[in-house]
């Protein structure tokens, strides 16, 4: 605990032995309540405020909403796990935007009405994470070459960043030429803080363990959809966060071809 922190606590318990005729026994747990309390209330505040996107950070611009995401395909679960697998070549044919929105909204999408419970699941409901697509020249329909955030809070997708940046994202991926041919990467991330305001360091790996359900559900997605999908996490950090255009405390952790 800090110097500060200290000295208020202190002065917090003689104000209240002092002037509030308050036994020590008492006074300590008077303390003991209003800082539990303060720790209790802030992670329930950090979620809603991070959750509900009222802290500002690269959203894009120009919003476009998506197709509303399927809730009842024509695939079973059991054959979308028996039939994955990680696919390095990809056909050469556009994406359509429902396909890009429903993969959009198994990776981080908002599952109920009028909350903010997601598809993958996040340690305290936090949700660290965000993904972006990287798309070319009539590799989606409807979509210029550019990358394109994604926010779950309204299933939109804003533009943080022109051209086909494909190549430059394959090449600071230690040349893994491969990915430049799918028709859309999605970049996972993760911005820390957002679950080590509650968790402390322990919070870097439950961001990386929800970046692997998030993986999971895009592959089964693609699955479903008829698309392959492979997933890469061999890349040079802020290479690829430059070349996508990330904020700066956004950390890239994987990046999935489809197509």
């Amino acid at each position: 605990m800090s110097n500060k922190k200290e000295k208020a606590l202190f002065g917090l318990l003689n104000l209240l032995k002092n002037n509030v005729n308050l036994s020590r026994r008492k006074a300590c747990q008077v303390v003991a309540f209003f800082g539990l309390s303060f720790f209790v209330w802030m992670p329930f505040k950090a979620r809603h405020v991070f959750a509900k996107g009222k802290k500002p950070y690269k959203r894009g611009e120009n919003a476009m909403n998506l197709t509303p995401p399927e809730l009842d395909g024509n695939s079973s679960l059991e054959k979308a796990i028996e039939q994955r697998r990680t696919i390095r070549s990809f056909r050469d044919k556009p994406i359509t935007q429902k396909q890009i929105a429903q993969i959009l909204w198994a990776a981080q999408g908002i599952t109920e009405d009028g909350g903010f419970k997601r598809a993958a699941p996040s340690a305290g409901a936090l949700y660290p994470l965000d993904v972006y697509a990287v798309v070319g020249k009539n590799t989606v329909e409807g979509l210029d070459p550019g990358v394109y955030h994604y926010k779950p809070r309204d299933h939109s997708i804003g533009k943080v960043a022109d051209k086909d940046r494909r190549k430059d994202v394959a090449i600071a991926s230690l040349g893994q030429m491969w990915m430049a041919h799918a028709p859309a990467l999605f970049v996972i991330t993760a911005e820390y803080s957002r679950i080590t305001i509650k968790y402390g360091d322990r919070g870097i790996r439950y961001a990386h363990m929800e970046v692997g359900h998030a993986g999971q559900n895009i592959f089964l997605q693609c699955q479903t959809l008829g698309l392959s999908a492979g997933i890469v996490g061999a890349f040079h950090d802020r290479k690829v966060a430059k070349i996508v255009g990330v904020e700066k405390n956004h950390e890239p952790l994987i990046i999935m071809p489809v197509g």
